[in-house]
């Protein structure tokens, strides 16, 4: 599931595009102000930023400017809303490290378009239906999962564990950034939940000899295996 942070200061507009974007199936954030989205992008980068040009706190232009000087951020996916169409303003914002401009008024289908079009060339694996890794399988649409044409069964849980980490091959992480991940930041799960799910999951994906895709990193967490994913059946 990708990850969309939206930093806008007119809380109807915010609001307006989180329901359309969390009825398009995304895990959307939202900000009302720029210095305070900057703390928050560098704590935890999304998958891709809406970011309004006049904010208070700390411009837009200048929170993009900002995010491109950071190696974390510098290929940041950023779609900018403003109510500035000269082609003056759209040639800055471009310039500055915006990836698409929207002027406002704008079309809602249009942006979710813009949205879509953008994910599909930066982040393909958080937006197509079927994750392929090896020999598992892991269908969105209909929470289905098969291992060498086997089918799994998993809770839901455990399934958008899987999801989650599969969609990262490679990258370790913490527990604390899969409770935020799969349960989400507004649910209170301890830690140690992480590990119980994660012994569920690995029950259900591996049989007999099987190689285990979920790797253990002490004192860290927890990652997809890449070499697994990359694995040819």
């Amino acid at each position: 599931m990708a990850r969309v942070l939206i930093v806008e200061d007119e809380e109807p507009l915010s609001l307006v595009l989180r329901y359309n974007l969390e009825a398009e199936g995304y895990e959307v954030e939202t900000c009302l102000r720029g210095d305070e989205a900057d703390t928050r992008l560098k704590e935890s980068p999304p998958d891709l930023l809406v970011l309004d040009w006049m904010l208070p706190g700390l411009s837009g232009i200048e929170l993009c400017r900002r995010l491109r000087a950071r190696q974390e951020t510098e290929r940041l996916p950023i779609i900018m809303l403003t109510a500035r169409g000269e082609e003056s303003e759209r040639i800055r914002g471009l310039s500055t490290g915006a990836d698409d401009y929207v002027v406002k008024p704008f079309s809602m289908p249009e942006l979710m378009a813009r949205v879509r079009a953008m994910l599909r060339r930066t982040r393909p694996e958080l937006v197509s239906t079927l994750l392929r890794a090896g020999d598992i399988e892991l269908d969105r649409e209909t929470h289905r999962v098969r291992r060498s044409n086997r089918e799994v069964h998993l809770g839901p849980t455990e399934f958008r564990l899987l999801e989650f980490l599969m969609q990262s091959p490679g990258r370790v992480f913490s527990r604390e950034q899969l409770l935020d991940g799969v349960w989400g930041r507004d649910v209170y799960v301890d830690e140690r939940t992480v590990d119980v799910h994660v012994g569920r999951l690995r029950k259900a994906i591996n049989r007999g000899r099987d190689k285990d895709p979920i790797r253990t990193v002490r004192g860290s967490g927890y990652s997809f295996d890449d070499q697994f994913a990359g694995a040819v059946v």
